[in-house]
């Protein structure tokens, strides 16, 4: 039997970009909610509880990018002049906010100036992120096997909603972790935060599902025609699903449900946008099998990724569990 190399590299791609949204969206939130943690001391609490992972989550950024250049170079050669702007906006946010976590320990005299590029940061690189994912479901422009459109065709309206809806996403995410990781005032504030970024998410996501089946027609029957339109139906309803679990945990007393249940919201909204891009890794125009490196090259890192793969899996959940639980306002990283 003849195995399908581009559809496997393409859900190992897709998995790293899943791995990268979860795990390094709840410590963009923390940054994202640093302008409503009016206290310092719930600052410092608050980037404590993101301290011992925040950089190994963006490993997998580094993996998909990495992998989509390897594994299927047309579809990186197209996708990078199309978004170039929200890209480097994007790296240079996680920069400010990488540089401005470890100074704002080290130089106390200006902390005040590197939470700003903290929040600023955070907000960027969320922001961006957002806006390349809109860009790419509205389709690029492509012509034979290059990029046609302009420079600015990656800002329209739809990509500014999808920037805003991941920010206010991440928020979510951020305020759930805070919730899992905290106690006292600040978890209560937690709390607060989580329930009114969880309506945000929610109604932000309610206008993108029901704007994207009319960006292109290809995405109005796969949500519409049978049989994959069952999924129109499915995966709307997980997240209804998942949104009640969220709001039934930061009511009781389960600390660790709403964090689980904003993840899951996040996983079934990157399984509907599965739905409509599946062929495609370029839509309109370009198929994941049209962007393919050789099968020679595929098979070659595969193996590599056979071995990569699962040791990233495992220092990640060896270093989550290492640090499971609340943490200790009077310990951390100073």
């Amino acid at each position: 039997m003849e195995i399908d190399l581009p559809f496997i590299w393409a859900g190992i791609i897709a998995f790293a970009i899943l791995a990268y949204v979860i795990m390094d969206g709840f410590d963009l939130g923390i940054g994202i909610l640093f302008p409503v943690l009016a206290r310092e001391s719930e600052r410092d609490l608050a980037i404590n509880t993101v301290a011992p992972v925040w950089d190994g989550n963006e490993t997998w950024l580094v993996l998909g990018g990495g992998g989509l250049f390897a594994v299927f170079p047309l579809a990186y050669a197209v996708v990078m002049p199309a978004l170039y702007a929200p890209l480097v906006a994007m790296l240079l946010g996680l920069i400010f906010r990488g540089v401005a976590f470890e100074f704002r320990w080290r130089s106390p005299a200006s902390k005040r100036f590197w939470d700003k590029a903290f929040i600023g940061g955070s907000i960027v690189a969320a922001f961006s992120q957002g806006v390349a994912l809109g860009a790419l479901v509205q389709g690029i422009e492509i012509s034979g096997r290059a990029y046609a459109g302009g420079w600015w065709d990656w800002l329209t309206p739809f990509s500014l909603l999808t920037g805003v809806a991941l920010v206010v996403g991440y928020a979510l995410l951020g305020a759930t972790w805070l919730v899992m990781k905290t106690e006292g005032q600040v978890h209560a504030h937690a709390v607060s935060l989580a329930k009114k970024a969880a309506f945000g998410t929610l109604g932000l996501i309610g206008v993108v599902s029901l704007w994207t089946p009319f960006l292109n027609p290809i995405y109005l029957e796969r949500w519409f025609a049978w049989p994959t339109a069952i999924f129109s139906a499915v995966v709307p309803g997980f997240v209804l699903i998942s949104a009640g679990i969220l709001f039934r945990g930061l009511n009781g007393r389960s600390d660790v449900t709403p964090f689980v249940a904003a993840l899951s919201i996040f996983v079934f909204c990157f399984a509907g946008i599965g739905v409509s891009f599946y062929p495609y890794m370029v839509p309109p125009g370009l198929t994941i099998w049209d962007v393919a490196a050789p099968d020679e090259s595929l098979r070659f890192l595969l193996v590599g990724a056979a071995i990569l793969v699962p040791m990233i899996l495992a220092y990640t959940a060896y270093a989550y569990w290492v640090f499971r639980g609340k943490i200790d306002p009077n310990e951390g990283y100073h």
